[in-house]
């Protein structure tokens, strides 16, 4: 495995555990509240997180291409942004 490999690997590690608190911590706060938009605001940090964990596995155990586990994590980040930049709209309601 090359340095960058083994970097990609690290940085994916970070990038899940943050996610995945940042997104429990939002579910924490839906449940306590009950308000909407933190359960997108959860749900888009979810699909962030899961897609730079389905762009790490694919990368790394599926031997797909950086280039596409790019684009795959690349799209959900786009869908997870777009969800987040929703909850921010809902709450203006």
């Amino acid at each position: 495995m090359m340095w960058v490999d083994t970097a990609i690997v690290v940085v994916k590690t970070v990038i899940l555990l943050l996610g995945s608190g940042i997104t429990y911590i939002a579910y924490r706060a839906y449940r306590r509240t009950g308000v909407p938009s933190l359960r997108m605001l959860g749900i888009g940090f979810g699909i962030i997180t899961f897609g730079a964990l389905l762009a790490g596995i694919a990368h790394q155990i599926l031997s797909v291409s950086l280039e596409m586990g790019i684009l795959i994590n690349s799209v959900l980040v786009a869908i997870g942004l777009g969800i987040i930049m929703y909850s921010l709209y809902l709450e203006r309601e």
